[in-house]
């Protein structure tokens, strides 16, 4: 076991946003890969910033989560853990934190993404930012990844808790048969001829979540498409709930268990614009709560971070 001087380093990693309204340009320009954006959707964006906080809320959810997780995994024994918050397109960047990290000589790192369903594109690209800092750092330290965690018992068990907890939000009348319209972000199509297993682990969520809610009705769609001039996995969100109305549903909670905690995504994204499209549609539309640092997302990634502990060790 190592001592307090060499711990294990446990990286969390985010998607991140904007810490301010300034640094919207330069953040979409990040998440461009250095292309510049149009003046128009720069407003656009920053105006969706402006309306949900004037930042992206992730940084301090995350770190939140870092400090209790570190809690729970030391316990009352030596400070055996550090954890630490990395991002992939703002400050602080991966490489920042990674170099960072180094400086207290872990033993070993477990890289950890805040998203449960693995895809090259989202969960492989971060790990790809950690192994271009490993290079930059010349790090030797070993690591390993957790990769998925989308049927976790716990993650299931708190999703569909949230579920039961809004429906109440809606007629007592009508609960047992207001449709759950789970989502997840939409990724460019070419994913499926990539056999990339996105597609499929986000369904094995929505089905793990289904067999806890019974005779629920449910759908799925994908949301938050991109701006790219290629093909986005659907159905929308926009096409699933006209689908809805028109088959005459007038209450709709949105599940989105492709994310973790709250961000534009959420707030602008299912709070703002989809409720309005609901509105021009007399639906009433709810959405589950994000997990956030909830003591049950701090329950589900200590669970988590401690099976991938064990498999290292056998």
């Amino acid at each position: 076991m190592p001592g307090p001087q060499q711990p294990i380093a446990v990286l969390l990693m985010a998607m991140g946003g904007p810490d301010c309204l300034e640094n919207v340009e330069a953040y979409l320009m990040d998440v461009r890969g250095g292309r510049t954006t149009s003046p128009e959707l720069v407003e656009e964006i920053r105006c969706r910033y402006r309306v949900t906080g004037g930042k992206s809320p992730v940084l301090g959810i995350t770190r939140e989560v870092a400090q209790a997780l570190e809690g729970r995994l030391n316990g009352l024994g030596e400070q055996r853990y550090r954890c630490y918050v990395g991002l992939r397109h703002w400050h602080p960047f991966i490489k920042e934190t990674y170099a960072r990290l180094l400086e207290d000589f872990p033993e070993r790192i477990i890289g950890f993404c805040m998203a449960p369903q693995y895809s090259s594109l989202s969960i492989g690209a971060y790990m790809k930012k950690v192994e271009e800092a490993r290079r930059e750092l010349a790090s030797e330290t070993p690591i390993s990844y957790v990769t998925s965690w989308h049927r976790h018992p716990l993650l299931i068990a708190s999703i569909a808790g949230n579920v039961h907890q809004t429906l109440q939000k809606f007629p007592v009348e009508v609960r047992s048969r207001v449709p759950i319209l789970f989502t997840a972000h939409s990724l460019p199509e070419r994913v499926v001829a990539m056999k990339d297993p996105y597609p499929e682990e986000v369904n094995g969520t929505v089905q793990a979540v289904c067999e806890q809610l019974g005779s629920q009705p449910t759908r799925f769609a994908y949301q938050s498409q991109g701006r790219s001039g290629e093909k986005w996995l659907g159905p929308s969100v926009e096409e699933t709930l006209a689908e809805l109305a028109q088959e005459g549903h007038r209450h709709v909670l949105v599940a989105p268990i492709g994310f973790i905690c709250d961000h534009v995504e959420t707030l602008y994204d299912i709070d703002i614009e989809l409720k309005q499209l609901g509105q021009t549609k007399s639906m009433q539309l709810e959405r589950i709560p994000m997990l956030n640092a909830s003591a049950a997302l701090i329950d589900i990634v200590t669970s988590v971070v401690e099976a991938h502990e064990s498999s290292l060790v056998h």
